[in-house]
């Protein structure tokens, strides 16, 4: 099965065509979850704009988006954002040309990156206050109270991440739609997979629950409920061996694109459903085709000694 990267493609192969050759540009990308970057040269083919629009960024700004990307990009800042857009960095692609290539590679793959960068910033929050909670844990012995803290994330239009930290684990809860009812079944088919892998052989794997039309109990209260039998709940229990300094940008990383693999997955399967299905309709009608009687003519006479053929 296709493993999703956190990499946007076409950010890389256009940044890398105008370092090595800059020219005026005006393109826009789409990615998943509604995130538009636009690449263009608003001064002169040397200094290119990037900018980007999220639908979870007004969400994201809780966490001080911008503050944070600004870290992050410290190189390429600019105090302009593009109208229509959330967040813009400036590059000088001659300056990014002198560079080593080692250097330019890492440039290339850090912009690529800038919707993993933007939606895992609640991500670090929560593992900042689950760091705090287990350190108080490992002081004291006593289990802290558990926090009503909840970061959300409305990254689609009526489906959410939610992200619970507490002292020994940390949970991350989708919210999906699903518009077909063979969705449902692939859905609850694809879930189940995740839940005996985990039993068989993957045990160091995050614990994955599914409950259909009903939220989990963490977020019952945060959300207005109602029922909707078109909607599940995927819940990622992460453990303190998915939250090691070494292993959280991993666990992000991963954990971000689920929500596309997962469906990209559904969409897969039913279309290799419908290609066997029709491979399968195209044999029958050539069994049919060769069941027909083949029409013979057979010489026959009148009663007068005229012969005819008839079949």
């Amino acid at each position: 099965m296709l493993q999703l990267q956190n990499e946007n493609l076409l950010i890389s192969k256009t940044l890398s065509e105008l370092i090595q050759s800059p020219q005026l540009v005006d393109r826009i990308i789409s990615d998943f979850d509604y995130t538009t970057f636009h690449l263009t040269t608003p001064q002169d083919e040397n200094n290119l704009l990037i900018s980007i629009t999220s639908k979870s960024f007004k969400d994201l700004s809780k966490y001080n988006a911008t503050n944070e990307l600004n870290v992050i990009y410290e190189e390429f800042k600019t105090d302009y954002i593009e109208p229509g857009y959330d967040y813009s960095i400036q590059l000088n692609l001659i300056e990014i040309s002198n560079k080593s290539q080692e250097e330019r590679d890492q440039i290339i793959k850090d912009i690529s990156l800038l919707k993993r960068h933007l939606l895992a910033i609640p991500f670090y929050h929560a593992f900042k206050v689950y760091n705090s909670l287990a350190e108080e844990y490992t002081n004291s012995g006593v289990e802290p109270e558990a926090t009503n803290e909840i970061f959300e994330i409305d990254y689609r239009d009526e489906e959410s991440i939610y992200i619970q930290p507490s002292f020994d684990r940390v949970t991350v809860i989708f919210s999906t739609i699903f518009k077909d009812e063979t969705d449902k079944v692939f859905g609850k088919v694809f879930l189940q997979e995740f839940v005996d892998a985990r039993k068989r052989a993957v045990q160091n794997a995050p614990q994955v629950l599914y409950s259909h039309k009903e939220p989990p109990l963490e977020i019952r209260n945060l959300i207005k409920f109602k029922a909707d039998e078109k909607k599940g709940y995927i819940t990622f229990v992460l453990f303190p061996r998915h939250l090691t300094v070494q292993k959280q940008d991993n666990t992000i990383s991963h954990i971000q694109l689920f929500r596309n693999y997962f469906h990209y997955h559904i969409k897969c399967s039913k279309a290799y459903m419908h290609s066997r299905m029709r491979f399968r309709v195209d044999q029958y009608l050539k069994v049919l085709n060769r069941a027909k009687p083949e029409n013979e003519e057979v010489a026959r006479k009148t009663a007068s000694g005229r012969r005819f053929l008839s079949t």
